[in-house]
């Protein structure tokens, strides 16, 4: 099982495997499958050592994955909610923040409905 970036990735197809990788997509995939020129449809299993190495080294010089990545939108996130913008509100409130309606839907940002007594006439 090959060990990139932390991950233990899975005996699939490389172009499935690296996204495994945090911050590796599809597209960054097949990008690097094709710089390090491996066929993106070899099993992870069936590279050599050697092709293991130039993955790895490509990912590490060209791309900002796992750690550092979370960190960097950690602080991003944190910056947007000190300067008090109205998506930094939105963040502190766990609200949506992308101009989403929230009077029916928002259900994964807001949580488990919060039943409200109702009014008497």
């Amino acid at each position: 099982m090959a060990r990139i970036a932390g991950i233990d990735l899975p005996n699939k197809a490389v172009k499935i495997a690296l996204t495994y990788i945090y911050g590796i997509g599809q597209t960054s995939a097949k990008k690097i499958c094709e710089s390090a020129g491996i066929n993106p449809d070899t099993r992870m299993n069936n590279l050599s050592a050697e092709d293991i190495n130039q993955v790895r080294q490509l990912i590490e010089n060209d791309y900002k994955v796992e750690g550092r990545l979370r960190t960097e939108v950690a602080l991003n996130i944190k910056r947007l909610m000190d300067i008090g913008c109205y998506r930094g509100l939105r963040h502190r409130k766990g609200l949506p923040v992308r101009g989403q309606r929230t009077k029916t839907n928002s259900r994964t940002r807001k949580g488990k409905k919060k039943t409200v007594a109702g009014k008497k006439k």
